[in-house]
């Protein structure tokens, strides 16, 4: 009895080897680091943390670097740091600095990832929608982010290829960003809604077309101001309808156009206004605003369709 007693002290009790140095059994690590003793087993058979020496009955025995090295490898795992790469950083193969950087950028992802899946699920509880609205938001909304890239990518290539840009069109081709890290509902619609307008090939068309008139267009030159006195004028005009055709639509016309712009001018304003002043490329414009987090500028289609009629009847 009194040996099997001294037996169960030897297994319990703190180890001395003949210079001092304290060794630990696993039960004593598992008290102290709070470490189950499965996995303190598990990482001493993986090759982790190699045993300092081993009792008279062959328990495993660890000094208090050993200790030390199971507290490392503990605080590793909790920050989620995958087996194989700790063993590198026990062997020295990489350092803590490196593993943690790269863990952080997985981390990143992963959070952003997350964030998406939040705006998407707001997105479905908002719309209660049908399960196949519901599926397609879940399914287009959670593309990668490389081929969300793509989709870009591919718009750009198609849209533009050979034409050298000119600032507004460098504008036009630019601006379809990324989703934001995090997406509010109404960005994760305009991007679903952007993806499905950019692959249509006739509304590229249209943008190649607008590209490919160009700055040089004397049409274009007059975009922006044109587009402010079409707002000002043409919507006043159809508030107190103004028929485009009637003398009084001429007189609202001069107002927006000079009367004695030559002839050449006015036809190639003409014809560039019924390319740009498309539902769809003003559809464009709206959503990159919501995706940049920007309200959308009111519609200027209504004063817009308004001038060319206006033009087509007077000339």
């Amino acid at each position: 009895m009194e040996r099997l007693e001294s037996r169960v002290a030897r297994r319990c009790r703190l180890v001395l080897v003949s210079d001092g140095t304290e060794l630990y059994t696993v039960g004593q690590i598992a008290r102290r680091t709070g470490l189950s003793v499965h996995t303190i087993r598990f990482w001493s058979d993986s090759g982790l943390i190699v045993p300092t020496d081993r009792s008279a009955g062959g328990y495993r025995l660890y000094d208090a670097a050993a200790v030390a090295r199971f507290d490392l490898v503990r605080t590793l795992r909790e920050l989620g740091i995958g087996l194989e790469a700790v063993q590198k950083i026990m062997a020295r193969q990489v350092t803590v600095a490196e593993v943690a950087e790269a863990h952080a950028r997985a981390l990143d992802a992963e959070i952003t990832a997350l964030k998406l899946r939040r705006a998407v699920l707001r997105t479905i509880a908002k719309r209660g929608g049908t399960t196949e609205e519901t599926m397609m938001t879940h399914k287009l909304a959670h593309l990668s982010a490389a081929r969300r890239q793509q989709v870009v990518d591919e718009f750009i290539e198609n849209t533009f290829a050979g034409i050298t840009l000119d600032d507004d069109a460098k504008v036009v081709a630019e601006w379809m960003r990324e989703l934001p890290d995090d997406p509010a509902p109404r960005q994760i619609d305009a991007w679903i809604e952007l993806a499905d307008l950019v692959a249509g090939e006739d509304f590229r068309q249209r943008l190649r077309r607008i590209a490919l008139m160009g700055a040089s267009s004397a049409a274009s030159r007059h975009g922006y101001e044109l587009r402010s006195l079409a707002l000002e004028h043409a919507n006043r005009a159809m508030t107190e309808s103004v028929a485009p055709d009637s003398v009084e639509g001429r007189t609202v016309l001069n107002q927006i156009v000079k009367p004695d712009l030559p002839a050449d001018e006015r036809g190639d304003l003409h014809r560039w206004l019924e390319t740009v002043a498309d539902d769809r490329v003003e559809r464009y414009w709206q959503l990159i605003a919501v995706l940049n987090g920007h309200e959308p500028a009111p519609s200027a289609m209504p004063a817009l369709t308004w001038l060319i009629a206006a033009l087509r009847a007077h000339g």
